[in-house]
């Protein structure tokens, strides 16, 4: 065997043979690429302002508008509509809330006091004349009033500037204690004034039908009064009798005479008026007159009383 034998055939038949070779695909050619446009020179940029040191605000929410809101596709609101959506449901502040209900209250509280004035007013259905009378007689008791103000006032200005204010006190002193002898019942007076006669022939007329009369005098401006010869002090008091009345423990039989001091334009309108004292005693049958006179005498006196325990301070 010669030693230039190739190694393939030195190999032999032992060997296997080698598998044919698969051929490879064709290659696919490139695309060509497209040459890159050349870039534009970058124009330079303007200088920027300095910014504040504050972060910048973002921007307020916008609310959408009226026709933003509208659904599409629905009618378009009337005039009228949009009138009562913007008045309902009302939109009231705290500040209107409160100012309301104190109005409400103020309101309340004048209606209640009108209501209250009208139906305790015992006199809606009186007549003017009643009225006017009653007017009068209210005019009559402030000026009186007034009056006696007015001499006070002068008794004390008379006081200070007298040159001999002892002389001026003394005769002050004499004038007050007649008035409060007057007034006591010590001393007689006369003025002008009313006589009222009451006439009882079915004997209806008691001892505080009297009395009522008596106080309605007073209330008119009275400042003395005799009833059939006994004169009325602040302490006289009434009481029934068997066949009339007495005063004082005095038994007085009708016709019951008032002598009354006091101005006449006054007492004879107090007695007259509606529902008053000459309208009761006519209810029980009594006849009642009243005359004006431009002197009447009170000349009925009582003792003067010593208190036992009063002593004067002065």
């Amino acid at each position: 065997m010669s030693t230039n034998d190739s190694p393939e055939e030195q190999g032999g038949a032992g060997r296997p043979p080698e598998p044919p070779k698969v051929p490879e695909p064709p290659k696919v050619p490139e695309t060509p690429k497209v040459p890159e446009t050349p870039e534009m020179p970058k124009s330079p940029e303007p200088p920027r302002p300095p910014q504040s040191a504050q972060p910048p605000q973002p921007p307020e929410p916008q609310e959408p508008s009226e026709r933003s809101k509208e659904v599409p596709g629905q009618p378009e609101e009337t005039g009228r509509q949009r009138l009562a959506a913007g008045l309902w449901p009302p939109r009231v502040s705290r500040a209107q809330l409160i100012v309301a209900l104190l109005l409400f209250v103020l309101g309340l509280g004048l209606a209640i006091q009108v209501r209250s004035n009208s139906d305790s007013s015992a006199l809606r259905g009186a007549r003017q004349e009643d009225l006017v009378r009653i007017l009068d007689e209210l005019d009559g008791r402030t000026k009186r009033l007034e009056d006696e103000k007015q001499r006070l006032e002068d008794q004390r200005k008379e006081l200070e500037s007298s040159s001999n204010q002892a002389e001026e006190a003394r005769k002050q002193t004499v004038e007050k204690e007649r008035q409060l002898g007057i007034l006591a019942g010590t001393v007689a007076a006369q003025g002008p004034g009313i006589t009222l006669k009451i006439t009882d022939p079915t004997g209806q007329v008691q001892s505080d039908q009297l009395l009522d009369t008596l106080q309605e005098l007073r209330a008119a401006g009275a400042e003395a009064i005799q009833i059939n010869g006994v004169r009325i002090v602040a302490g006289s008091y009434f009481s029934d009798e068997s066949g009339g009345v007495a005063i004082d423990g005095k038994k007085i039989t009708q016709p019951y005479e008032f002598k009354v001091i006091g101005k006449p334009q006054d007492l004879e309108p107090a007695l007259n008026i509606p529902g008053g004292v000459v309208q009761t005693l006519e209810k029980e049958q009594a006849t009642v007159a009243v005359t004006r006179s431009a002197k009447i005498v009170v000349d009925a006196l009582r003792a003067a009383k010593q208190p036992d325990y009063a002593r004067s301070s002065s």
